[in-house]
Order: structure tokens, then sequence, then C-alpha cells
């Protein structure tokens, strides 16, 4: 027998096979997939602003009556959020919150602020038969309106008469 022509098939068979081992491998392409859980909390989170309480002339004849004005207290929150809203004695001299002072130039004059249009429940802090305003935000502003009542009868000095009252917004 001829070994020679073996020997020509075996090398070639080895040189395919060396020729295969450098060809790139076919590779079947794969996915995979995650989820990425992404969240926050929002807080609750509430703001409070004022409007100014600004009275007309005050006229101090005997002749004269009771002066009004009003004011609003708006409330914003972040959500569906209860409140409650009280009011501080303000700045006056001697002011508590059921008996507010606006200070003059030498004198003061007495009024009040009132959470009904009829003057009859005062806007405190809870206190000295005081009440509060309570509330629930449902998003957006929600209004509260201040009554403002001096009364008739003082006599005092003319000028320009002042008073800054805390608004406490709790929730």
């Amino acid at each position: 027998m001829n070994s020679k022509p073996n020997s020509v098939i075996t090398n070639t068979k080895i040189a395919l096979l060396g020729f295969a081992f450098l060809l790139p491998l076919q590779s079947n392409a794969g996915t995979s997939t995650a989820a990425i859980t992404v969240s926050t909390t929002v807080l609750t989170a509430c703001v409070v602003s004022a409007t100014a309480l600004t009275f007309a002339d005050y006229d101090t004849s005997a002749a004269a009556s009771a002066i009004m004005a009003t004011s609003d207290i708006g409330v914003t929150c972040t959500g569906v959020t209860p409140y409650t809203l009280a009011l501080g004695s303000g700045a006056g001299s001697g002011a508590t919150v059921a008996g507010r002072k606006l200070t003059g130039p030498t004198q003061m004059i007495d009024y009040n602020m009132y959470s009904d249009s009829n003057y009859m429940t005062i806007w405190g802090d809870g206190t000295s038969g005081t009440s509060t305003v309570g509330g629930t935000s449902m998003l957006g502003v929600k209004n509260h309106t201040v009554f403002g009542k001096i009364p008739a009868g003082q006599m005092v000095d003319q000028g320009v008469y002042i008073d800054v009252v805390t608004v406490n917004l709790t929730y």
C-alpha cells in the first residue's frame, strides 16, 4: 500500500481543521433585560400668605360708628392636608389675642380680628376665649377671610396707627 496518499489526505485534513479555528465562530445573539424601580416621596409642605387688613379713616366724632375691613389668608399645601390657622396678639403694647391694639404716634386704638362676618368669634390662638380656624388643603390655594373691626368712640390723636399680627399655620 502506498502511504503517501493517506498522509496527503491526513495533512490536508489537519490543515483544514487548523484553518477552521481561524474562522470566526458564528454566535447566536441573545438579549437580557432588567427593571429599575424609580420612586420618590412627596413630603407634606404648606405655605401661608396674607393680604393687608386696611381700615378706612377713623372718625373720632361722637356720631362716628365702628369701621370694618377684611383681609384674606391663603393656605397652599402639596396635597390633601389638614391644618389650623392661629393669629397672634400683634405688636401693640399690652395687646392680647382677645384685645389687639394699633399703635399710633402717642396713643393706641383698640381693634380686633374675627373669623365670622357677624364679628362674634375672635380669631386668636385658642386662648382667652378666642378660636382658631381649621381647614383642609385640596391642592391649590384655600382662602380664609379675616374680618377686622375698630369699635367707635375712641378719642385718639391724629396720625397713622399700625400693627403687625403673626399668622401661625400648623399642619
